[in-house]
């Protein structure tokens, strides 16, 4: 029996349930849980490489691509959350075996993803928040958590492995999301998410 695919969004994380499909070869900004409802979920890394497992963890940036599945529940979660901290220290920089996630519930990831990263530069959690919050310049970004827009982009690259206008383009997903789920239309949803500024 088909289910009608569920999406949800909370602070540090969204989750996805339903079918996959064989997708082209893509990066998220955001580490993502694939767990198999049932059987196992596939992935394709850089390198040609076929994952297999109950559950696989894809790190921020990592280049990959997914196989159908008949469903799965995904979990994509923030870099800027203390659930994030967790994932870093236990994964590497490729794709992950994780078995022990099977039973990670949306509570698990919720607790988790409301609280702040522990490891990251606060100066660059603040310039994440107000990326996800709106659109704002990388002068006035700068200035408003005080480092140097060269500083700010360094210390992106450092701590994350990826440029904060990846970040950026994240948060007009999110956008987006919340928007459709408070019963916007999609067309009203995109200007939501998207809205002119300087680049990062």
């Amino acid at each position: 029996m088909e289910t009608t695919p569920r999406f949800d969004v909370g602070h540090g994380y969204a989750l996805y349930q339903g079918p996959s499909w064989d997708t082209a070869f893509h990066r998220h900004a955001a580490f993502q849980i694939a767990i198999a409802i049932g059987g196992e979920v596939g992935m394709v890394d850089d390198s040609g490489t076929c994952h297999r497992a109950v559950a696989l963890v894809v790190p921020p940036m990592a280049r990959h691509r997914m196989l159908a599945t008949t469903e799965l529940r995904v979990f994509f979660v923030e870099p800027r959350c203390a659930f994030a901290d967790r994932l870093r220290e236990r994964y590497g920089t490729g794709i992950g075996v994780a078995p022990e996630l099977l039973r990670l519930s949306d509570d698990d990831v919720r607790r988790a993803g409301a609280r702040p990263s522990g490891e990251l530069d606060h100066r660059l959690l603040a310039a994440m928040d107000a990326l996800v919050d709106g659109q704002v310049s990388m002068p006035d970004l700068s200035a408003r958590v005080g480092l140097s827009p060269q500083r700010l982009r360094a210390l992106a690259r450092g701590q994350l492995s990826m440029p904060l206008a990846r970040w950026r383009v994240w948060g007009r997903l999110r956008r987006a999301v919340e928007a459709l789920r408070a019963g916007q239309t999609p067309a009203e949803a995109a200007a939501v998410a998207v809205s002119p500024t300087r680049p990062i």
